[in-house]
Order: C-alpha cells, then sequence, then structure tokens
C-alpha cells in the first residue's frame, strides 16, 4: 500500500491546475510524510510547515546541478546567495543586503509605485484587458529596475531572464527549459556584474550602488555574492507580486468581490494578505537535514529532504476557519505565504506595498470587476497565470 504523501502526484495537469482537493486530502491524512516520488518529507499542516521552517537544522542547502561545465554560472549564482545559504554566511549576506534595503529605499519608493501602478492601470484602458501583461509583470520588474537604476533600454531583457531561471524550481524541467535556464543565468550574471562595475566607478543614489559598497565591520559583499544578490532581487523579488496579484485578483473576483474600502488602508492591506493566503504565489519551498532532527515530532535523519508546501498549510482548517473560503476581512490571518524563519523572505514589504498599490489602482479606475479568461501557467512551484483577461463588470 502506497504511502499517503505518494498520492499526490505533482505532475498530474489535474492537480497542478487545482491542488487544493489533493493538498487537503493529503494534510487530512497524513501532515507529515514520506513521498517516494520526491524522495523527500512532505509537510502540509499549518503546525507541521511552520516547524519545518523555523527548525535551524533544517537548512537551505544548495546542491550543484552536473555537468558543471553547463551549470557553473547557475550552480554560483544560487549557491552566493541568500536564499541557498545558511548560517554563519547567511547572516552575514541578509545583514549587508538587509543594511543597503533598508536604507529608505522601499518607503521612497512609495509614491513611485502609486504612480506606476496608476499609469499602467490607465494604460490598461477601459475595456478588458491581460492583468498579467498588463499590470501584475509590468509593475514590480518597473519598481525592482528603479531600485536598482537598471538602464531603460535593457529593462525588457529582466522578465525573459527570470522567468528561464525559474522554470528550474518546477518539479520536472524539461530539457529546453534547462538549457534556456543555464544562458539567462550566464546572460544575466554577466550584464549585472558589468553594471555594478559601472557603479562603483560611477555611483548613485541607488541600490546597486549601495550593494557595491554594502559594509559590515570591514566585510563586503564579494563579486559573485553582489551579483547573485542582484539576480534574486528579481527573480524571487517580482515573482511573488505577479504571481500573487493575479492569483489574488482572481480568488476575490470569483468569490463575488466581496466589498473592500480601499481607501482604508487597514482594509487594503487586509485584502491582499487574503490574497496571499488563499491562492499562495509559492507553494513548495524545500529544506535539508544537517543532523538527526526530530521535525513536528518526526525522525528526519541527515541528509534527507522536507519539502514545505505553503499553500496546504494556508488552508488548514485547524487554523483559518473556512480555509477555502476567500474572506478579506480575515483577522488574525498568519499565513507563510513568506516564509518564516531566517529564511522569511526580505522583499515582503516591497511585494506587498506593490500589491496594494496596484489593488487600489485597479478598483479606483474599474469599480466593479470580473473575470472573462483565465489561464494558468502550468507550474506548480510557483503558482500563477499566463493570462487572466479582467473587464468592468
Amino acid at each position: 500500500m502506497p504511502e499517503p504523501a505518494d498520492l499526490l502526484d505533482l505532475d498530474d495537469p489535474e492537480v497542478v491546475a487545482d491542488p487544493y482537493p489533493a493538498l487537503h486530502h493529503l494534510r487530512e491524512h497524513a501532515p507529515f510524510a514520506w513521498h517516494e516520488g520526491l524522495h523527500a518529507h512532505v509537510a502540509t499542516g499549518h503546525e507541521q510547515v511552520s516547524a519545518a521552517l523555523r527548525n535551524r537544522s533544517l537548512g537551505r542547502i544548495f546542491t550543484d546541478r552536473e555537468p558543471a561545465a553547463d551549470w557553473s554560472t547557475f550552480n554560483w549564482l544560487h549557491a552566493d546567495s541568500i536564499l541557498d545559504s545558511e548560517p554563519p554566511k547567511h547572516t552575514r549576506l541578509r545583514r549587508l543586503v538587509a543594511g543597503a534595503f533598508g536604507r529608505g529605499h522601499v518607503a521612497r519608493l512609495a509614491p513611485r509605485i502609486e504612480k506606476i501602478a496608476r499609469e499602467l492601470v490607465e494604460q490598461a484602458g477601459d475595456g478588458p484587458f491581460d492583468l498579467i501583461d498588463a499590470v501584475a509583470e509590468p509593475l514590480p520588474v518597473t519598481v525592482i529596475a528603479e531600485l536598482l537604476d537598471w538602464p531603460q533600454a535593457d529593462r525588457h531583457l529582466l522578465r525573459p531572464w527570470s522567468q528561464a531561471i525559474v522554470k528550474m524550481y518546477e518539479v520536472s524541467p524539461t530539457p529546453q527549459e534547462q538549457a534556456a535556464a543555464q544562458q539567462a543565468a550566464r546572460d544575466f550574471a554577466e550584464y549585472a556584474d558589468a553594471l555594478a562595475d559601472h557603479r562603483a566607478r560611477h555611483p548613485g543614489s541607488d541600490l546597486l550602488t549601495d550593494l557595491v559598497t554594502a559594509r559590515d565591520a570591514g566585510d563586503r559583499l564579494s563579486r559573485r555574492e553582489l551579483v547573485a544578490t542582484v539576480v534574486l532581487l528579481l527573480n524571487a523579488g517580482h515573482e511573488a507580486s505577479v504571481n500573487g496579484l493575479g492569483n489574488g485578483m482572481h480568488s476575490w473576483l470569483t468569490a463575488g468581490a466581496p466589498a473592500v474600502d480601499t481607501d482604508d488602508e487597514g482594509a487594503t492591506e487586509s485584502l491582499v494578505e487574503e490574497m496571499l493566503r488563499h491562492d499562495s504565489p509559492l507553494h513548495l519551498f524545500e529544506r535539508t537535514a544537517t543532523q538527526d532532527v526530530v521535525v513536528a515530532g518526526h525522525e528526519v535523519a541527515k541528509g534527507e529532504k522536507v519539502v514545505v508546501l505553503l499553500g496546504a498549510a494556508n488552508r488548514d482548517p485547524a487554523v483559518f476557519a473556512d480555509p477555502d473560503v476567500f474572506d478579506p476581512r480575515r483577522s488574525p490571518n498568519p499565513h507563510l505565504a513568506f516564509g518564516l524563519g531566517i529564511h522569511f523572505c526580505i522583499g515582503a514589504p516591497l511585494a506587498r506595498l506593490e500589491m496594494q498599490q496596484a489593488v487600489r489602482a485597479l478598483l479606483s479606475a474599474h469599480p466593479p470587476l470580473e473575470v472573462r479568461d483565465a489561464v494558468r501557467r502550468p507550474t506548480f512551484v510557483l503558482r500563477g497565470f499566463e493570462r487572466l483577461v479582467l473587464a468592468p463588470a
């Protein structure tokens, strides 16, 4: 008889399209269980996922892809990033990056984010428009490009590079996707390295300049660490906003768009938190045991992986009343969309701000809206839409 977790087939198109029935079944029968296909323990309950994310004996250990000659740049972009390192390296990197990231850049951008969001919504026009193409994708890419002061003429390169690289986070990337990720990693790293060199000679008031000069007690980011940080800021930083806004608007509108006063800052914040919870942009995060450890009452041997399913945890009825119902007034809302523990998303405040401003702009220009067409991306780990056509109701 198969283990309960093995009944979760992440290659099944029906599960990818709507994972929640399968996740509910697994969480109900085995909130922490071994999955032979993934060769990992799988955590689906909110308690179990939280325990795994908080456990310091479960590390974010990046394993180099082979052959090394083909994956060299891709490998070091991950090995030298905050996301795929552990203390003491992670502590040093996060301190340096957070110091640069926290020097008022996000706060100063708030009015600019509002302006960009309103301009994008206005450009979408009064008729049906694709939310992903018109607003969800260009907004965070524009914002992170302005944070880094990325050359305007080359900003169109960022999204394709990012999309190619993040496809490697899915369960079964194709050979074509692997080749595209290798090339995108090389091109992205080469460009970011050259831009950092230029910014070192011609400093400005942007985030990239701060990263170039980031120091702490005589320490600084190495050349590769700086490039890996820039790539991570785009890849991880904007994917949450793109998918969070698309998934969230779809959830809200197909639930009948329960009334929200977007002039009320607290109400808008609550709406965005429910968007992140109800259909999370990131569904799977992987950790590896650095020693024998007990997680949520289960033994995990050194070297074994633990896969946490964030979308399952965010619909756990033990924590969220009527978890499948979209409730924009839900409080409290302890969702795990941005993770937990030392790897909590460093860009979460920026992603939240982008989503809040986009929602306000959309509802200010088009109250109310309805979904006319929706096409899901065929991915499980990073869950989102390829196309989401909205129109005034």
